[in-house]
């Protein structure tokens, strides 16, 4: 355990000469996840912005492509953002708060309505210990990274807050000036012009 590699020093002791599978197997395990967080991280903010939590342009979707072009250009500078922080361990913790205490709210709203509207239609329906085991953990993880990290915690939560402001500017203020209204016109037509974006098509 006190190897900084347990897979890699596991695979030393384990395959000889073979050990380069383990760090190859890894590698392509980490590219196969950020390649799904790629996708679905997208998505969440085309999702969001369809039902007029984000900005319009960033529910536009590429005309040749048909994807969500905007999305994914928002994921991957925020990406480039994240890569000039020094240490993964700072990263993960600045995230790991905020991301599983979201994680266990949803969840624990789940269990909210399974009490309170028991009547609504569930396709999937799960045994109600297994979400209410899960909150748990979910609380442990948030309680522990607070402890273990307190300082890299109010940094994350204090990056998570920056998101209120804008959605205040972009979404909840309704009656902005005109000025503004016509400046947030006039990116989205750049964003389109430049991007080849179009709103996507409600089904009927």
């Amino acid at each position: 355990m006190a190897s900084n590699a347990v897979a890699v020093t596991y695979g030393e002791k384990l395959f000889g000469p073979m050990a380069w599978i383990m760090p190859v197997s890894v590698a392509l395990s980490t590219f196969g996840g950020v390649n799904g967080g790629c996708l679905s991280l997208s998505r969440l903010f085309f999702v969001g912005a369809r039902e007029g939590q984000l900005p319009a342009v960033m529910a536009m979707i590429q005309v040749k492509r048909k994807t969500p072009l905007p999305s994914l250009i928002f994921t991957c500078i925020l990406t480039i953002l994240y890569v000039f922080v020094k240490r993964i361990e700072t990263l993960l913790n600045y995230f790991s708060f905020m991301t599983w205490l979201a994680i266990g709210a949803a969840v624990a709203g789940q269990i909210y309505l399974r009490w309170r509207r028991p009547d609504l239609p569930r396709p999937i329906k799960l045994p109600i210990i297994l979400p209410i085991i899960f909150v748990l953990a979910c609380l442990f993880l948030v309680i522990m990274g607070t402890v273990a990290a307190p300082m890299d915690t109010l940094i994350g939560l204090a990056i998570t807050l920056t998101g209120f402001p804008v959605y205040f500017i972009g979404i909840y203020w309704e009656s902005k000036p005109k000025w503004l209204l016509n400046a947030i016109k006039k990116c989205t037509i750049f964003c389109q012009k430049t991007f080849l974006i179009v709103s996507q098509e409600k089904e009927e």
